[in-house]
């Protein structure tokens, strides 16, 4: 990882859309950040929410260019083995201890990547070899090292809310207010092929928005490059129970 180079961290949470969990999320459970009783401040997971699973060879998958990433998640007697794969090099890690952790786990970390284009895999193998505990394995979230800049360069942020005019909509959308929405608002659609587009000049883009499991698969394009599919469903309740959202915000592109 080049140090002199303005370096930023990046979380990436459990419900972002831009993770993939396979073979989909009916084999994941996680908490329902729209029920009564949650409360995010009082959990140990970060945002409040994780995925866990017993279901062997269940997976997450995420692209990313950087040269660092870490990954959180859970450790304790009931946890069994896990691969991480970084485009061709797999690791065979084990989350099993006797004693649950009481705060986040960290499962896996590499800060000597090439800066480059990745994809990471988190597979879970379950109980084998010398393992004590079982088939489960829990996800919480990943940080990531992005670089912005390089040595010397000045960096800004500018937040753009869903009513700024430079950008553009097509198609017919309607608003919502929160307050765990930025500003109190968001916009949304419920027509096919709606959507919303921006120039801008920078070298890095984020893009929020909340995740229910109403939502559906949309399609990002950067620079005229080929179409990213992410998919908006958040999955609460194992197989897509219907009241779940998460209203804080979700990360649903990152570049």
């Amino acid at each position: 990882m080049d140090s002199s180079a303005i370096n930023a961290n990046v979380s990436v949470d459990d419900f972002d859309s831009i993770l993939l969990y396979s073979p989909d999320q009916s084999a994941w459970t996680t908490p329902d950040p729209s029920s009564s009783d949650f409360n995010a401040a009082t959990s140990q997971w970060w945002m409040g929410t994780y995925h866990a699973t017993e279901t062997i060879n269940a997976s997450i998958s995420f692209n990313f260019t950087g040269p660092a990433i870490y990954i959180y998640g859970a450790s304790g007697p009931s946890y069994g083995s896990y691969e991480v794969t970084i485009d061709s090099n797999t690791t065979t890690l084990s989350a099993y201890s006797s004693n649950n952790a009481s705060e986040p786990y960290l499962l896996y970390g590499s800060s000597a990547l090439e800066y480059a284009n990745h994809t990471l895999t988190i597979k879970n193998v379950g109980a084998k070899g010398s393992d004590g505990g079982g088939n489960e394995f829990l996800f919480d979230f990943l940080r990531m090292t992005v670089q912005l800049g390089p040595k010397g360069a000045t960096i800004t942020n500018k937040t753009l809310e869903e009513t700024d005019p430079s950008i553009t909509y097509t198609g017919v959308w309607g608003n919502n207010t929160s307050p765990a929405f930025s500003r109190g608002g968001s916009t949304y659609t419920n027509e096919n092929l709606a959507s919303f587009s921006l120039n801008f000049q920078g070298s890095a883009i984020y893009v929020f928005g909340d995740k229910k499991n109403d939502h559906r698969e949309y399609n990002v394009y950067l620079d005229n490059g080929t179409a990213q599919t992410f998919d908006g469903t958040s999955g609460c309740g194992g197989a897509f129970g219907q009241t779940c959202e998460q209203q804080q915000p979700c990360l649903k592109f990152f570049a």
